[in-house]
């Protein structure tokens, strides 16, 4: 009975979370971007995550001007889908928006092309994979056993020395992109202006004066201020309430 109240449950937060999807992308092509807001939070509220929903939740907070939410937006999108060009250049347009003009520092060498490589896919997917690759070693390993010709004998070994060396590839990425997504810690900064500090503490002259829509990475927190790392690699103690975290 359990069992069935949950599966109605689900299928009802579903029905309803795409009918405020599509509520939310009727009100866009209408030009109503505070009402399509609207629509999207309220799937967001029913715990439904998408790239597309945030993608989109991006485009209509970008057309009211709200810089710090689309870009916060945009961000989260990429979280789900790296890889989406659409999110890509939209944030690039939302950051022409932004009053401060910090450097990217590239990342360089070996550590830049593991990073290239694993950040193809998600964790999770790359885990899937891990376990595609693990089930067809199983069925290499059956049809090795049973195999009387030693042609075969061959091939299936061969496949199963391939699918295990590429399995360690593909394991090694989840783990690694795994620890990656828990250790960087994006956010968003949403206050309109606020004071990037050499000290978690109130008074005292600030390191520099940051603007909505700023990128910057947690490192720690303390009280009611956090240990932020702006892009171009300057660190100071902001308070909590000015940024929201991406993940």
């Amino acid at each position: 009975m359990k069992t069935i109240l949950f599966i109605l449950l689900l299928s009802s937060q579903i029905f309803f979370a795409q009918k405020g999807f599509e509520k939310g992308n009727a009100l866009y092509a209408k030009g109503n971007y505070s009402e399509a807001v609207d629509a999207y939070e309220s799937v967001l509220q029913n715990n439904q995550h998408s790239a597309e929903l945030y993608f989109n939740l991006g485009n209509a907070y970008y057309k009211l001007n709200k810089v710090a939410p689309s870009i916060y937006n945009y961000e989260k999108a990429l979280v789900l889908n790296p890889k989406d060009q659409a999110s890509q250049n939209n944030l690039k347009f939302a950051h022409k928006k932004t009053i401060d003009e910090i450097k990217v520092i590239p990342k360089v060498g070996f550590a830049k092309l593991v990073r290239d490589f694993t950040g193809i896919y998600n964790y999770n997917i790359w885990g899937w994979i891990t376990v595609g690759l693990a089930s067809l070693f199983l069925l290499l390993f059956i049809g090795y056993y049973f195999a009387q010709i030693t042609v075969w004998k061959q091939i299936f070994f061969v496949g199963m020395f391939s699918a295990v060396i590429i399995m360690v590839i593909t394991g090694s990425s989840a783990i690694f992109e795994k620890k990656y997504y828990d250790t960087e810690k994006p956010a968003i900064i949403f206050d309109e202006m606020t004071n990037l500090k050499s000290e978690p503490r109130d008074g005292g002259k600030p390191v520099l004066v940051l603007h909505e829509g700023t990128k910057v990475y947690v490192k720690e927190m303390i009280g009611k201020w956090k240990k932020v790392q702006l892009t171009d690699g300057v660190e100071g103690w902001i308070e909590s309430s000015a940024i929201r975290e991406v993940k």
